[in-house]
């Protein structure tokens, strides 16, 4: 059993959903998706108020190299294309549709046949998943084509598939595996063949064991793909703790995956990808955990991109009246969610419902130099010195000095502080000011 080697923290898993299945959500009667649902730039409609559209069918085209195709979800009419606020509250571009029955593109496989022959060339199989508008669905959404398209002098040694599902509460990857391993494993072994052959791990933490059989089981025709049990720990799924804990090679402050000779890629991303390539389907849908203490009937859903959140979670049995927090993802790196008209988009893998003693903080206290927080930081930072560098005001170049911007974000320097002291909320409000700072420099 392998992990990563600096820090981590070990909270309660809390995984309710665990014991039900994915249930497929039926489309409710309007759906609005967003242009803006990858890393990079929002893609550019190619659909009027007014047209017609099947399920699959193209509604947004990129708009630059970082960027990605989004597709129709549903069929009906294009009620419109206009701004929207998103899971965050930010006003993006939408397409609008009214459901009318549900019609699907020809060309899309809707058969439950597991097709395992990859005999396209890898040209074809990257254009195609490009075409599919795949992206990351860990949550980081970067677009998929680009990731498995190495920059010329850079070659990827290993394929990690990111089975780690190491957020609390979270789990539409564990159904995902224990469902549909053959499609993870095979769209695994497509994304190897795409990055020349490399060497392929799936990895996943000890708490999933029927997954992890599941898969080992799946991997049977495919022997070049190796499971990894992983030790339950968070930040576990990271990237850069992942390739820790697999190849033992650290990522350089500043460097990416590739530098390391490694590509990473979320297990729905994989099963995504044997979709797109096997069963001509775009990415229009995906798996999402709705889930809580307080959620009546947790559950996890085959969920159409552009569905209302208050939609998905009126399948769960509604709000209960002791929610008092809604969360886009799991209580460490989840993000408030501002408006819960807001729709699903490709990185929506779970709605966490939290009540007002789950979430309410304690007050804050003095630094008292223990520690705790340097002990737990994945990266090997000092939150504490970056959070007195932050309040002094004006430190920027101390900050960058200290790599405030390999900060990942993980919270597990706000998890073990003893002092109550709001660390990741500092820290990452001064990350994005040094990163400007950067940015502004190196345009220079």
């Amino acid at each position: 059993m392998i992990t990563f080697k600096i820090g981590g923290v070990h909270p309660h898993d809390n995984k309710i959903a665990r014991t039900e299945a994915i249930d497929p959500l039926a489309p409710p009667t309007k759906v609005a998706i967003s242009m803006a649902q990858h890393l990079g730039a929002p893609a550019t409609p190619v659909v009027a108020k007014g047209d017609k559209v099947l399920v699959g069918q193209v509604i947004g085209e990129p708009a630059g190299f970082i960027s990605g195709f989004v597709h129709s979800s549903v069929s009906g009419t294009v009620a419109a294309v206009e701004p929207r606020a998103d899971l965050a509250g930010n006003m993006v571009p939408h397409v609008v549709i009214d459901v009318e029955g549900d019609d699907w593109l020809p060309s899309i496989d809707r058969s439950s046949t597991i097709v395992k022959d990859i005999t396209l060339p890898r040209e074809e199989l990257l254009a195609k998943i490009k075409a599919a508008g795949i992206v990351g669905m860990g949550g980081a959404t970067f677009p998929t084509h680009v990731k498995l398209n190495p920059p010329e002098g850079k070659k990827a040694e290993f394929l990690i598939i990111n089975g780690a599902e190491c957020e609390p509460y979270v789990t539409s990857d564990d159904r995902l595996m224990r469902e549909k391993p053959d499609g993870v494993v095979v769209g695994a072994a497509i994304m190897a063949k795409v990055l020349g052959g490399c060497k392929c791990f799936i990895c996943i933490e000890e708490n999933k064991p029927e997954a992890m059989e599941a898969i080992q089981k799946a991997c049977v025709t495919f022997p070049d793909i190796k499971v990894l049990k992983l030790k339950k720990k968070y930040p576990q799924g990271g990237e850069k703790q992942l390739i820790d804990a697999v190849t033992g090679r650290q990522v350089p402050s500043g460097a990416l995956p590739i530098d390391t000779g490694c590509v990473v890629q979320n297990v729905a991303t994989a099963y995504a990808v044997y979709e797109a390539i096997q069963k001509n389907k775009p990415l229009f849908e995906r798996v999402m955990t709705v889930t809580g203490q307080c959620v009546a009937g947790p559950r996890n859903l085959l969920v159409r991109l552009g569905t209302p959140l208050s939609y998905v979670l009126e399948a769960a049995g509604g709000v209960p009246e002791n929610a008092a927090k809604f969360i886009s993802g799991g209580p460490m790196m989840g993000k408030a969610i501002a408006n819960m008209e807001a729709t699903t988009q490709k990185g929506s893998s779970c709605l966490l419902l939290l009540t007002e003693e789950q979430t309410r903080r304690k007050p804050e206290g003095n630094c008292i130099r223990c520690g705790k927080c340097t002990e737990a930081c994945p990266m090997g930072l000092e939150p504490w010195l970056l959070n007195k560098l932050a309040r002094a005001g004006g430190r920027m170049d101390e900050l960058e000095e200290n790599k405030i911007f390999d900060c990942i974000e993980c919270g597990c320097c706000l998890y073990t502080c003893p002092a109550n002291i709001p660390l990741l909320d500092v820290i990452r409000v001064n990350k994005a000011e040094v990163m400007k700072i950067i940015r502004s420099r190196a345009k220079k």
